[in-house]
């Protein structure tokens, strides 16, 4: 069933060729089947809506397929550049609520469109995974038709035909085909190289709050730099291939807040200045905008830096200051040093009776007489890796 509408208020690549093997994509661990690979690509789509700004300035939801909570609904609105003040046009946005992925496109109305009292709209999908490029482009050929229309019935049909069978077709709006955005692709379609180059060695830094599942805010004011940004960041820890720790666009808003706080480790982005007063909510806040990492006060001990630290941070400087080498293969020399860590951490490790996964033990680890630091950051990282006897 359509959803009512609502009144809210008045003005309220560097890519390349990827190296797949090297990056553990190839071979025997290639996801099952194709068939059965299609099938579950089209369960990914949770849901459509629409949002539209009129003439008089109010912002109302006007339609979604099928139906949603207030609550996510109430979330949506928030993401959706129609209800800010700034008036800014935000014509791409993305993030993570509760587990469920939005991707929000919004457009302005042109004066010869079917759409006489609507001067700007948003089309929002809901889904289960990460692939801003694919949601990007199934919403812009959205988009199109609405315009071209000016009613939801061709955006429902199209969105049901992606759902069931993974494509839409259409010569004046464009086709869609699901299988050809690899998740994959989207995993390391930001630059690493990028990060590097801002932060230096610093990078170590939030390296190392990654792989001890760390919390992460990251500010600037603009979205896009804020997304641009984070999206890179779960590839530190490419071991782990884990973008549900992605939260890319939070507001300082109860509901996500707490929504938040029920995640182990996170990478949160904000556009708010103010979160930079909420130390509750990070163990590393970066200002993207002037360039600074700052380790809050209670992560210091788990973030003390070392010996080790220094090799990996001058690992990823080097690889990343390589001219000839893409972003995959400076992400596959990190990965590479991270699992000769997790190999050598395992080594330790001791097999229990009952079959278990092995376990290490902090007076083991006390026994190879490593320097402070690394053995700090070795004992917290075997917990993170649930490594660690308790």
């Amino acid at each position: 069933m359509p959803g009512r509408r609502r009144r809210v208020g008045r003005s309220s690549r560097r890519g390349g060729a990827l190296a797949w093997e090297g990056l553990g994509f190839c071979g025997r661990r290639r996801w099952g089947n194709m068939a059965a690979a299609e099938a579950a690509e089209t369960q990914l789509m949770l849901g459509v809506g629409l949002i539209e700004k009129d003439t008089n300035g109010d912002t109302l939801w006007v339609w979604c397929y099928p139906s949603t909570t207030d609550e996510l609904r109430n979330m949506l609105l928030r993401k959706c550049c129609l209800t800010d003040e700034n008036q800014l046009l935000h014509t791409f946005v993305y993030g993570q609520y509760r587990r469920s992925w939005f991707y929000i496109t919004t457009t302005e109305v042109p004066d010869a469109s079917v759409l006489k009292k609507v001067t700007h709209f948003s089309i929002v999908l809901t889904a289960k995974d990460f692939n801003p490029e694919k949601y990007a482009a199934f919403t812009r050929i959205l988009c199109r038709m609405y315009l071209k229309h000016g009613s939801p019935v061709k955006m429902m049909e199209s969105y049901i035909a992606v759902l069931t069978k993974g494509i839409c077709q259409s010569e004046e709006n464009g086709s869609f085909l699901s299988k050809d955005f690899d998740a994959r692709k989207a995993y390391l379609a930001g630059s690493i190289k990028d990060v590097v180059s801002q932060f230096g060695m610093e990078t170590v830094i939030l390296y190392t709050a990654l792989m001890l599942k760390k919390r992460i805010v990251v500010y600037h004011p603009r979205i896009e730099a804020v997304q641009e940004f984070t999206r890179i960041l779960p590839a530190l820890v490419w071991h782990r291939q884990d973008w549900s720790i992605l939260h890319s666009y939070v507001h300082l808003n109860n509901d996500e807040l707490e929504a938040l706080k029920t995640c182990t480790g996170y990478i949160a982005g904000f556009v708010n200045p103010e979160v930079s007063n909420r130390p509750d909510l990070y163990d590393v806040f970066v200002n993207l905008a002037d360039s600074e990492i700052t380790v809050s006060q209670p992560a210091k001990e788990a973030m003390t830096m070392g010996k080790l630290h220094k090799e990996i941070g001058q690992l990823i400087l080097q690889s990343a200051e390589d001219p000839e080498k893409s972003d995959s293969q400076v992400i596959k020399d990190i990965s590479l040093k991270t699992r000769e860590i997790l190999a050598n951490l395992a080594s330790f490790a001791e097999v229990s009776d009952d079959g278990e996964k092995p376990k290490l033990s902090f007076e083991t680890l006390k026994q190879k007489r490593f320097p402070p630091a690394t053995e700090n950051f070795l004992c917290h990282l075997a917990a993170a890796e649930q490594m660690l006897k308790i």
